[in-house]
């Protein structure tokens, strides 16, 4: 069976209705319409040699023969060409609702880029209920698109230094000591004079369980015990790398943890996995465990920053983002969202000041080694 494919033009106006246009049915009707290859050139707009060599063309490739193709005779259609443009009719008729409302989708979608009122910001950002939340809020308030993708920390980071996005999310606990696995991972991401950190918000990270807390887990030295069962999250994602430095700060071995292999990619997979009684317990965010109706056991703080290239911090989007991200309309809902609280949001921070592990010296002018 053919496969169909679907591809779309610009222009000023669209002057065909609701319609789905194919080049070689719009061939077939002009030959049948008007009884010739050349009138249906010349009513194209077209060479004959070209509208031949296409008839020809498709001929080889469908199979079958379009064209009767008798000299000194009107050229007319085979039974086959005639199919082909009944099934298309039928088609159009039939997908008309939805054919006008893929016009209309992607019309919208495209005025944005001709809108110069309006801002697209790309993102590679670790998993966060509130940055979807900010999402809806920016376009609605400010015509800010964000366009984000939810991947782990580390590779959000990446991403922005190798150019595949203009502004990263990742987070990291609010007491990480020097030398802490949170030090080790992203200081060497993060670079002075090219970096700049945004505040976004201070969240709660902890346990999720099943509703009454069944087992009486109380931290994370319960994860051992026989019998609990846990579910983690992926590698590279700032929860999985919290958990590593919470259960070394704890003395508990991964190992011992029935289940730290079984990961899950985003907050609310792990809160699912729990509610659905595949595990007994994942680390997570507190909306997360909230809106599966799980118990909430509250284990850190952590601060949730962004960051961009110093290169792109006055670029007209990144001001936008920031504007947002100071509104007062924008903080009360932040406020609203368990778990959360705005903290520095929209400013621009000193990262040797945010980040206490994080330092960088310069080697003193004249010295000689």
């Amino acid at each position: 069976m053919h496969q169909v494919q679907l591809s779309y033009t610009f222009g000023v106006s669209r002057t065909d209705g609701a319609t789905l246009r194919n080049p070689l049915m719009d061939l077939l009707h002009a030959i049948r319409e008007h009884g010739s290859i050349s009138a249906a050139a010349k009513a194209l707009d077209l060479s004959y040699r070209h509208v031949w060599g296409e008839l020809k063309r498709w001929e080889q490739a469908l199979g079958h023969a379009l064209v009767v193709w008798e000299k000194g005779q009107p050229a007319r259609l085979t039974a086959f060409g005639n199919k082909l443009l009944w099934a298309e009719r039928q088609a159009q008729a039939r997908l008309a609702p939805q054919i006008g409302a893929l016009y209309a989708d992607l019309e919208r979608a495209f005025a944005v880029a001709f809108d110069d009122a309006a801002h697209v910001v790309s993102f590679h950002a670790s998993h966060d209920d509130a940055l979807s939340a900010l999402r809806e809020h920016a376009v609605a308030s400010d015509k800010l698109h964000l366009d984000i993708r939810f991947t782990g920390s580390v590779d959000a980071i990446k991403a922005l230094n190798e150019g595949r996005c203009g502004m990263a999310g990742f987070h990291v606990p609010v007491d990480s000591p020097p030398g802490s696995l949170a030090e080790r991972t992203y200081k060497p991401l993060l670079q002075p004079g090219q970096h700049k950190i945004i505040g976004f918000a201070r969240r709660s990270q902890g346990l999720m369980v099943a509703r009454g807390n069944p087992l009486g887990i109380r931290g994370l030295a319960d994860l051992a015990r026989p019998g609990v069962r846990y579910v983690n999250r992926s590698l590279g994602t700032g929860t999985r790398l919290l958990l590593d430095e919470l259960l070394a700060r704890e003395g508990v071995s991964p190992a011992s943890v029935n289940g730290y292999d079984h990961a899950e990619p985003s907050h609310a997979a792990v809160a699912h996995a729990v509610a659905s009684g595949a595990a007994d317990a994942g680390l997570g965010i507190e909306i997360a465990a909230r809106a599966h109706r799980l118990d909430f056991i509250p284990l850190i703080s952590e601060s949730y920053f962004l960051v961009c290239l110093k290169s792109t911090l006055d670029q007209p989007a990144t001001q936008a983002l920031l504007g947002v991200l100071r509104s007062e309309a924008w903080q009360r809902r932040l406020a609203a969202m368990p778990g959360y609280e705005p903290l520095q949001s929209g400013e621009v921070l000193a990262m040797h000041r945010v980040l206490p592990w994080w330092h960088f010296r310069t080697p003193k002018r004249g010295k000689r080694h």
